[in-house]
């Protein structure tokens, strides 16, 4: 390959950038509207818009990706995580295209990706598992009658998704059907497909997970364990390598599993097999990632192994330049750095970013995709970037991670380092003898005694010039104009919109239900004229890939002032109550 195109963004679009340098290829990125000036479209040999602003409109349209692929030359499609990167579909088109696809075979993204068919495949093989739907649930009444049979709590899962996105858990009979059709809403918005499967929930139980790297000629390594325990709303914050407190016998279990799920799906590329493992030592089967993980820096630092690179090998039909699984040369952790507010249950906080100051020093390793200046938008996902923290030991790695946690500097935006920092004192995850987190940790055992993050002041504009970037010829460039020559284009333009973006109306009428964030209102739970009491859940609203809850803030009638499918400003009106 000589140019790889980059269907992705943000701090993945960033890495495999600079992997293409170090493999010694060009690389071209993509951007929505939005990402016009961020930090991957500058690093990237080459960059082109995707005209658009939701990911619906720009990073999912594979007929745009193909188009720049060959307006650029490229040829060879990296998808990243995320988007298009599990897609079956996009692979084919990629492949019939006459593209080097930089991933698996299109038949085991669908094999594994299929979540029932990737169960099938475990228990061919062996894999330890969970009592499960045999196939996907048609309604809530199926889910309903699994959980009558097998017991609560239940995993009420999109059959064709990942990342936690379309996972919800019932502890409780009257919540089944209300979670069933929120996690087909969220499958649909995040994958494009609604099926779900249902399947037992282990209980307070440590998500550990086998990196796997396979190359064209049958061979298939895993690289390492990681635990990636520490979730919320079950998207990982905090991950390490090896998972930690694991048995000799559990380790090789997960190994082999791992290794034999993949040989048997025929799999090539860099893939995740991840478990759960209960208090008792129960390990069940949960899924196949078949695509690079946000996490694998963690498998990187202990492995030596640039996974990135190592992909870009794989897709020219080079070997595997690793025979066996390394001995893990010392402990990692990554922390992920959202934007999100953690005392407000971690609310993303779409933004400027006025000031970005990442660590450094001995074992620290950033991989990021803002810089100070940078915009975080609300139409994606919060991470910005993640710090990346090696040790020789566990306790080592831990010393270091505080330090470089005390260390790091965010302003504009609200971020998760205070949760990270305050992570790293408790006893439950940092102990020598003992690992109490688990997948629910932070919802039942975490004390979140953080303050609510106060948004800085956006800085005074510089009145002289406006700066903004455009794209010739696949180059960005960077523009300065002075403001009247902009107005004086704007009143040429018949009937044009002013540039500037309107900002959310101040609600100060008690009656009004003000948008808890920019994002998308999802469906409404009542009815025009409806009763409802204060605390009622009222609609619910999709925000950087996040399905969050709208409730009624006091008790009387509502009057609906938004359609479903609705863009909302924060603190725009949404509904009214007297």
């Amino acid at each position: 390959m000589k140019k790889v195109l980059i269907a992705n963004r943000g701090e993945i679009a960033v890495r495999i950038a600079r992997a293409c340098a170090d493999y010694g290829v060009k690389s071209v990125a993509v951007y929505a509207d939005a990402d016009l000036d961020a930090l991957h479209v500058r690093m990237a040999d080459e960059a082109y818009g995707l005209d658009g602003q939701r990911p619906a409109d720009t990073y999912l349209r594979i007929d745009k990706l193909l188009a720049i692929a060959e307006r650029s030359g490229a040829d060879a499609v990296h998808p990243g995580y995320g988007f298009l990167s599990e897609n079956a579909g996009f692979a084919r088109a990629v492949i019939a295209a006459g593209l080097r696809w930089i991933g698996p075979p299109p038949d085991a993204i669908d094999a594994l990706g299929d979540k029932v068919q990737a169960r099938q495949i475990a228990m061919e093989v062996g894999a330890p598992l969970v009592a499960g739907t045999p196939g996907p649930v048609d309604n809530a009444l199926e889910v309903l009658a699994f959980a009558e049979q097998h017991g609560l709590p239940i995993a009420i899962k999109a059959a064709f998704g990942g990342g936690g996105r379309g996972l919800k858990v019932a502890w409780r009979m009257d919540e089944v059907a209300d979670l069933y059709e929120s996690a087909v809403r969220e499958a649909v918005t995040a994958f494009g497909r609604g099926e779900c499967y249902v399947e037992q929930f282990l209980d307070r139980p440590r998500h550990i997970e086998a990196q796997v790297i396979a190359d064209t000629h049958g061979h298939v390594v895993v690289l390492g364990t990681r635990d990636c325990s520490l979730q919320r709303r079950n998207q990982k914050l905090v991950e390490e390598a090896p998972a930690p407190f694991l048995t000799d016998a559990q380790r090789e279990r997960i190994h082999t599993s791992a290794r034999d799920i993949c040989a048997k799906a025929g799999y090539v590329g860099a893939g995740t097999v991840e478990f759960l493992l209960s208090p008792s030592g129960t390990i069940s089967f949960l899924e196949v990632n078949t695509r690079l993980q946000v996490e694998h820096p963690v498998t990187e630092e202990t492995s030596g192994i640039d996974l990135v690179v190592e992909q870009l090998r794989v897709a020219d039909g080079l070997p595997l330049s690793i025979a066996e699984t390394p001995v893990p040369r010392g402990h990692a952790f990554e922390f992920r750095i959202n934007a999100e507010d953690v005392a407000r249950g971690f609310l993303p906080t779409p933004g400027p970013v006025r000031l970005f100051e990442p660590p450094s020093g001995p074992g620290v390793r950033v991989d990021t995709g803002v810089l100070s200046g940078s915009t975080v938008p609300g139409t994606f996902d919060s991470l910005m970037a993640k710090l990346i923290v090696t040790g020789a030991t566990r306790a080592q790695a831990i010393a270091r991670a505080r330090r470089a946690l005390a260390e790091f500097r965010i302003e504009g935006v609200a971020s998760v380092l205070p949760f990270h920092r305050a992570v790293m004192a408790q006893e439950d995850f940092t102990s020598a003898d003992t690992f109490r987190v688990h997948t629910r940790w932070i919802e039942t055992d975490f004390a979140n005694t953080l303050t609510a993050a106060v948004r800085s002041e956006p800085p005074a504009s510089d009145a002289s010039l406006v700066r903004t970037a455009i794209e010739i010829d696949g180059r960005r460039m960077a523009l300065a104009l002075p403001p009247e020559l902009l107005r004086g284009l704007q009143s040429a333009s018949a009937g044009a919109a002013p540039a500037a973006i309107p900002r959310a109306p101040v609600v100060t009428d008690p009656t009004t239900v003000a948008a808890p964030i920019a994002g998308t209102l999802q469906s409404w739970k009542v009815s025009e004229g409806d009763a409802v009491a204060q605390g009622d859940l009222i609609a619910t609203m999709e925000a950087m890939k996040m399905e969050m809850q709208v409730t009624a803030h006091r008790a009387g009638r509502i009057a609906l002032k938004a359609e479903p499918g609705a863009y909302m400003s924060a603190g725009s009106p949404v509904a009214e109550i007297c």
